[in-house]
């Protein structure tokens, strides 16, 4: 996985927590094998592999995915600060899977002497993945064969893969915020293109964060601020609005908060009904206790009596029981 235009290692300090790189491969990849990895069943493997490559040594991450399915899946990430595109991607990435595939056949063949040479061996497969958030077009190649010269020539003998590219910007706001997990909230401060520094808020979508009801472990919410931090001082955004949204993600009850302002808004609702139908029931009774004077008054003037005395006995005016 490819992260550019990110300051400070943010994607890098992100995706090195299980928690949040599980919720990337959840909403970004579309694999289905993908959808019920747990992370614990995520291993890193940087310090295995990142000191062969001294330039990278900060930023890039390889992980080691135990599927449930038997193989293991190995993900290689390539962390860069560039804000142009790497053209150097797939090439990066070539030497990381023969790194890979080379260390798993010595593993195994610690563990079954032998077993590489037989015809059922079979390497486990790597995923490389883009992650693009820069400012630019993703024009790179992403097919490694489409990166070397003569291809219609030599086709078939050069090493053929392709990387998965998720180019944040070809995202809506829409689609990213219908994902509900804590990296929304990170993919969406990045997203956000800011206009002034207080118009962050404005392009939330409303009740964003009552409907997000973000699940972030305590042990968590300091580096999502952290990081959201850095994004959103790096589009230049308002303190005031970067102190408000860490405090929301920093708040231990994060939830409950949400779910405090949804019921207070219920029980009111709850209560307005409740009065509505209290006035409604005084209103028929009132109705009704005139109607009944009125019968009185119609039939007392049937009876013969004068108009003074019924206005007396039930308070009606004379002009009202003069049009019975």
């Amino acid at each position: 996985m490819a992260i550019f235009h990110a300051p400070d290692n943010c994607f890098k300090r992100i995706f090195g927590e299980h928690q949040f790189f599980v919720q990337f491969l959840r909403d970004y990849i579309p694999i289905d094998l993908l959808k019920d990895i747990r992370p614990e069943d995520i291993e890193d493997l940087d310090e295995r592999y990142l000191p062969l490559f001294q330039d990278s040594r900060e930023s890039d991450t390889v992980k080691r995915v135990n599927l449930r399915a038997g193989s293991p899946l190995f993900i290689i990430a390539l962390v860069e600060h560039e804000s142009k595109v790497n053209f150097r991607s797939c090439f990066k990435m070539l030497q990381y899977i023969c790194l890979i595939l080379d260390d798993f056949e010595k593993e195994q063949t610690k563990q079954q002497p032998g077993c590489i040479y037989r015809k059922g061996f079979k390497y486990p497969p790597v995923l490389p993945i883009v992650f693009y958030d820069g400012p630019e077009t993703w024009t790179a190649e992403r097919n490694f064969r489409q990166r070397t010269a003569l291809n219609e020539v030599f086709g078939k003998y050069i090493p053929t893969f392709e990387y998965e590219l998720v180019d944040l910007h070809r995202y809506s706001v829409g689609e990213i915020t219908r994902f509900n997990d804590a990296l929304s909230l990170v993919m969406l401060m990045d997203r956000l293109e800011l206009s002034g520094g207080d118009s962050l808020l404005k392009q939330l979508p409303e009740h964003y964060f009552e409907r997000m009801k973000l699940h972030i472990p305590e042990n968590l919410g300091k580096l999502l601020s952290d990081v959201i931090t850095v994004l959103l001082k790096r589009k230049g955004a308002a303190a005031e609005v970067i102190a408000e949204i860490s405090e929301l993600i920093e708040r231990k009850e994060v939830e409950p908060m949400f779910e405090g302002l949804i019921e207070d808004r219920r029980q009111l609702r709850k209560e307005a009904r409740r009065e509505g139908r209290l006035l409604g029931q005084k209103l028929g009774e009132a109705k009704g206790y005139e109607r009944g004077k009125l019968e009185i008054a119609r039939n007392l003037k049937k009876m013969g009596i004068s108009i003074e005395q019924i206005a007396q006995g039930t308070g009606l005016g004379e002009e009202q029981i003069k049009g019975l």
